[in-house]
């Protein structure tokens, strides 16, 4: 009799978990992820997310000299020695650009061999500081100064420099010839690369410098890598070639 009571009346502890249990079970619900899309998804109904969006550029205007903060700001180029003569017979058309378009001030320091160009009140546009050292350093790299003109001139314009070996490493004849075959008899095949890219090439040494806008630059970079590892140039024209009037259909 009293086993048969037990089993009908189970302990009270037993009973207070099992409720316990299922109160525990009712109070953690979690609402089903279909349920939280679909009323995600009215509520988006009225939202019209279509409509374009008109995006303004911020204006900012040039920051003049007088708000430069602390003391005028100073660039130097350093000119190597085959550099001075061609320096000083191109000074004045070096000169006159830097100070009255860019309203610098530029000077040649005799002793230290530096050309440092130098902001001052008149200076309009901080930006004009690396437009002249950019055009400076370009000039002592080799360029013509028309061409290098043009840094000053636009904005989308590069410097590029690269040593031969940086591609392949080459010694004694066979770097001398990757020389002559990037630049062809009598300078045929630089000019080829230079008027099909539409960039300026100097060869110095082993270095090449490659003056021109950013796509350019690596059309007339790919052209003289081929070059340097080996490619006849008739395959490099042929390969910029069709590189080129790519690009030209896509402008």
């Amino acid at each position: 009799n009293f086993g048969m009571d037990t089993d009908k009346n189970p302990a009270p502890g037993v009973s207070t978990a099992m409720e316990s249990r299922e109160d525990t079970d009712s109070f953690i619900k979690v609402k089903s992820k279909k349920s939280q899309k679909r009323k995600r998804e009215q509520d988006g109904v009225g939202m019209d997310t279509e409509e374009p969006v008109t995006t303004k550029r911020p204006h900012f205007p040039p920051i003049s000299g007088d708000k430069l903060k602390g003391s005028d700001e100073m660039r130097k180029v350093a000119v190597p020695p085959h550099r001075y003569t061609p320096l000083k017979e191109n000074w004045m058309k070096i000169f006159t650009p830097i100070v009255e378009n860019l309203q610098l001030q530029v000077r040649f320091n005799l002793k230290t061999r530096n050309v440092e160009i130098k902001t001052c009140k008149e200076t309009q546009d901080i930006s004009s500081l690396t437009k002249a050292t950019d055009f400076v350093k370009a000039f002592v790299l080799g360029f013509q100064v028309e061409d290098a003109l043009a840094l000053i001139r636009l904005d989308e314009l590069f410097l590029e420099s690269f040593d031969i070996t940086d591609v392949k490493p080459l010694k004694g004849d066979h770097l001398s010839r990757a020389i002559g075959r990037i630049a062809g008899k009598g300078g045929k095949t630089k000019f080829t690369i230079e008027n099909v890219t539409k960039t300026r090439i100097v060869l110095a040494d082993t270095k090449v410098h490659i003056l021109g806008s950013f796509q350019n630059i690596k059309m007339a970079r790919t052209a003289i890598c081929n070059l340097i590892l080996g490619s006849p140039p008739s395959k490099v024209y042929g390969n910029i070639r069709v590189v080129a009037s790519r690009a030209a259909e896509r402008f």
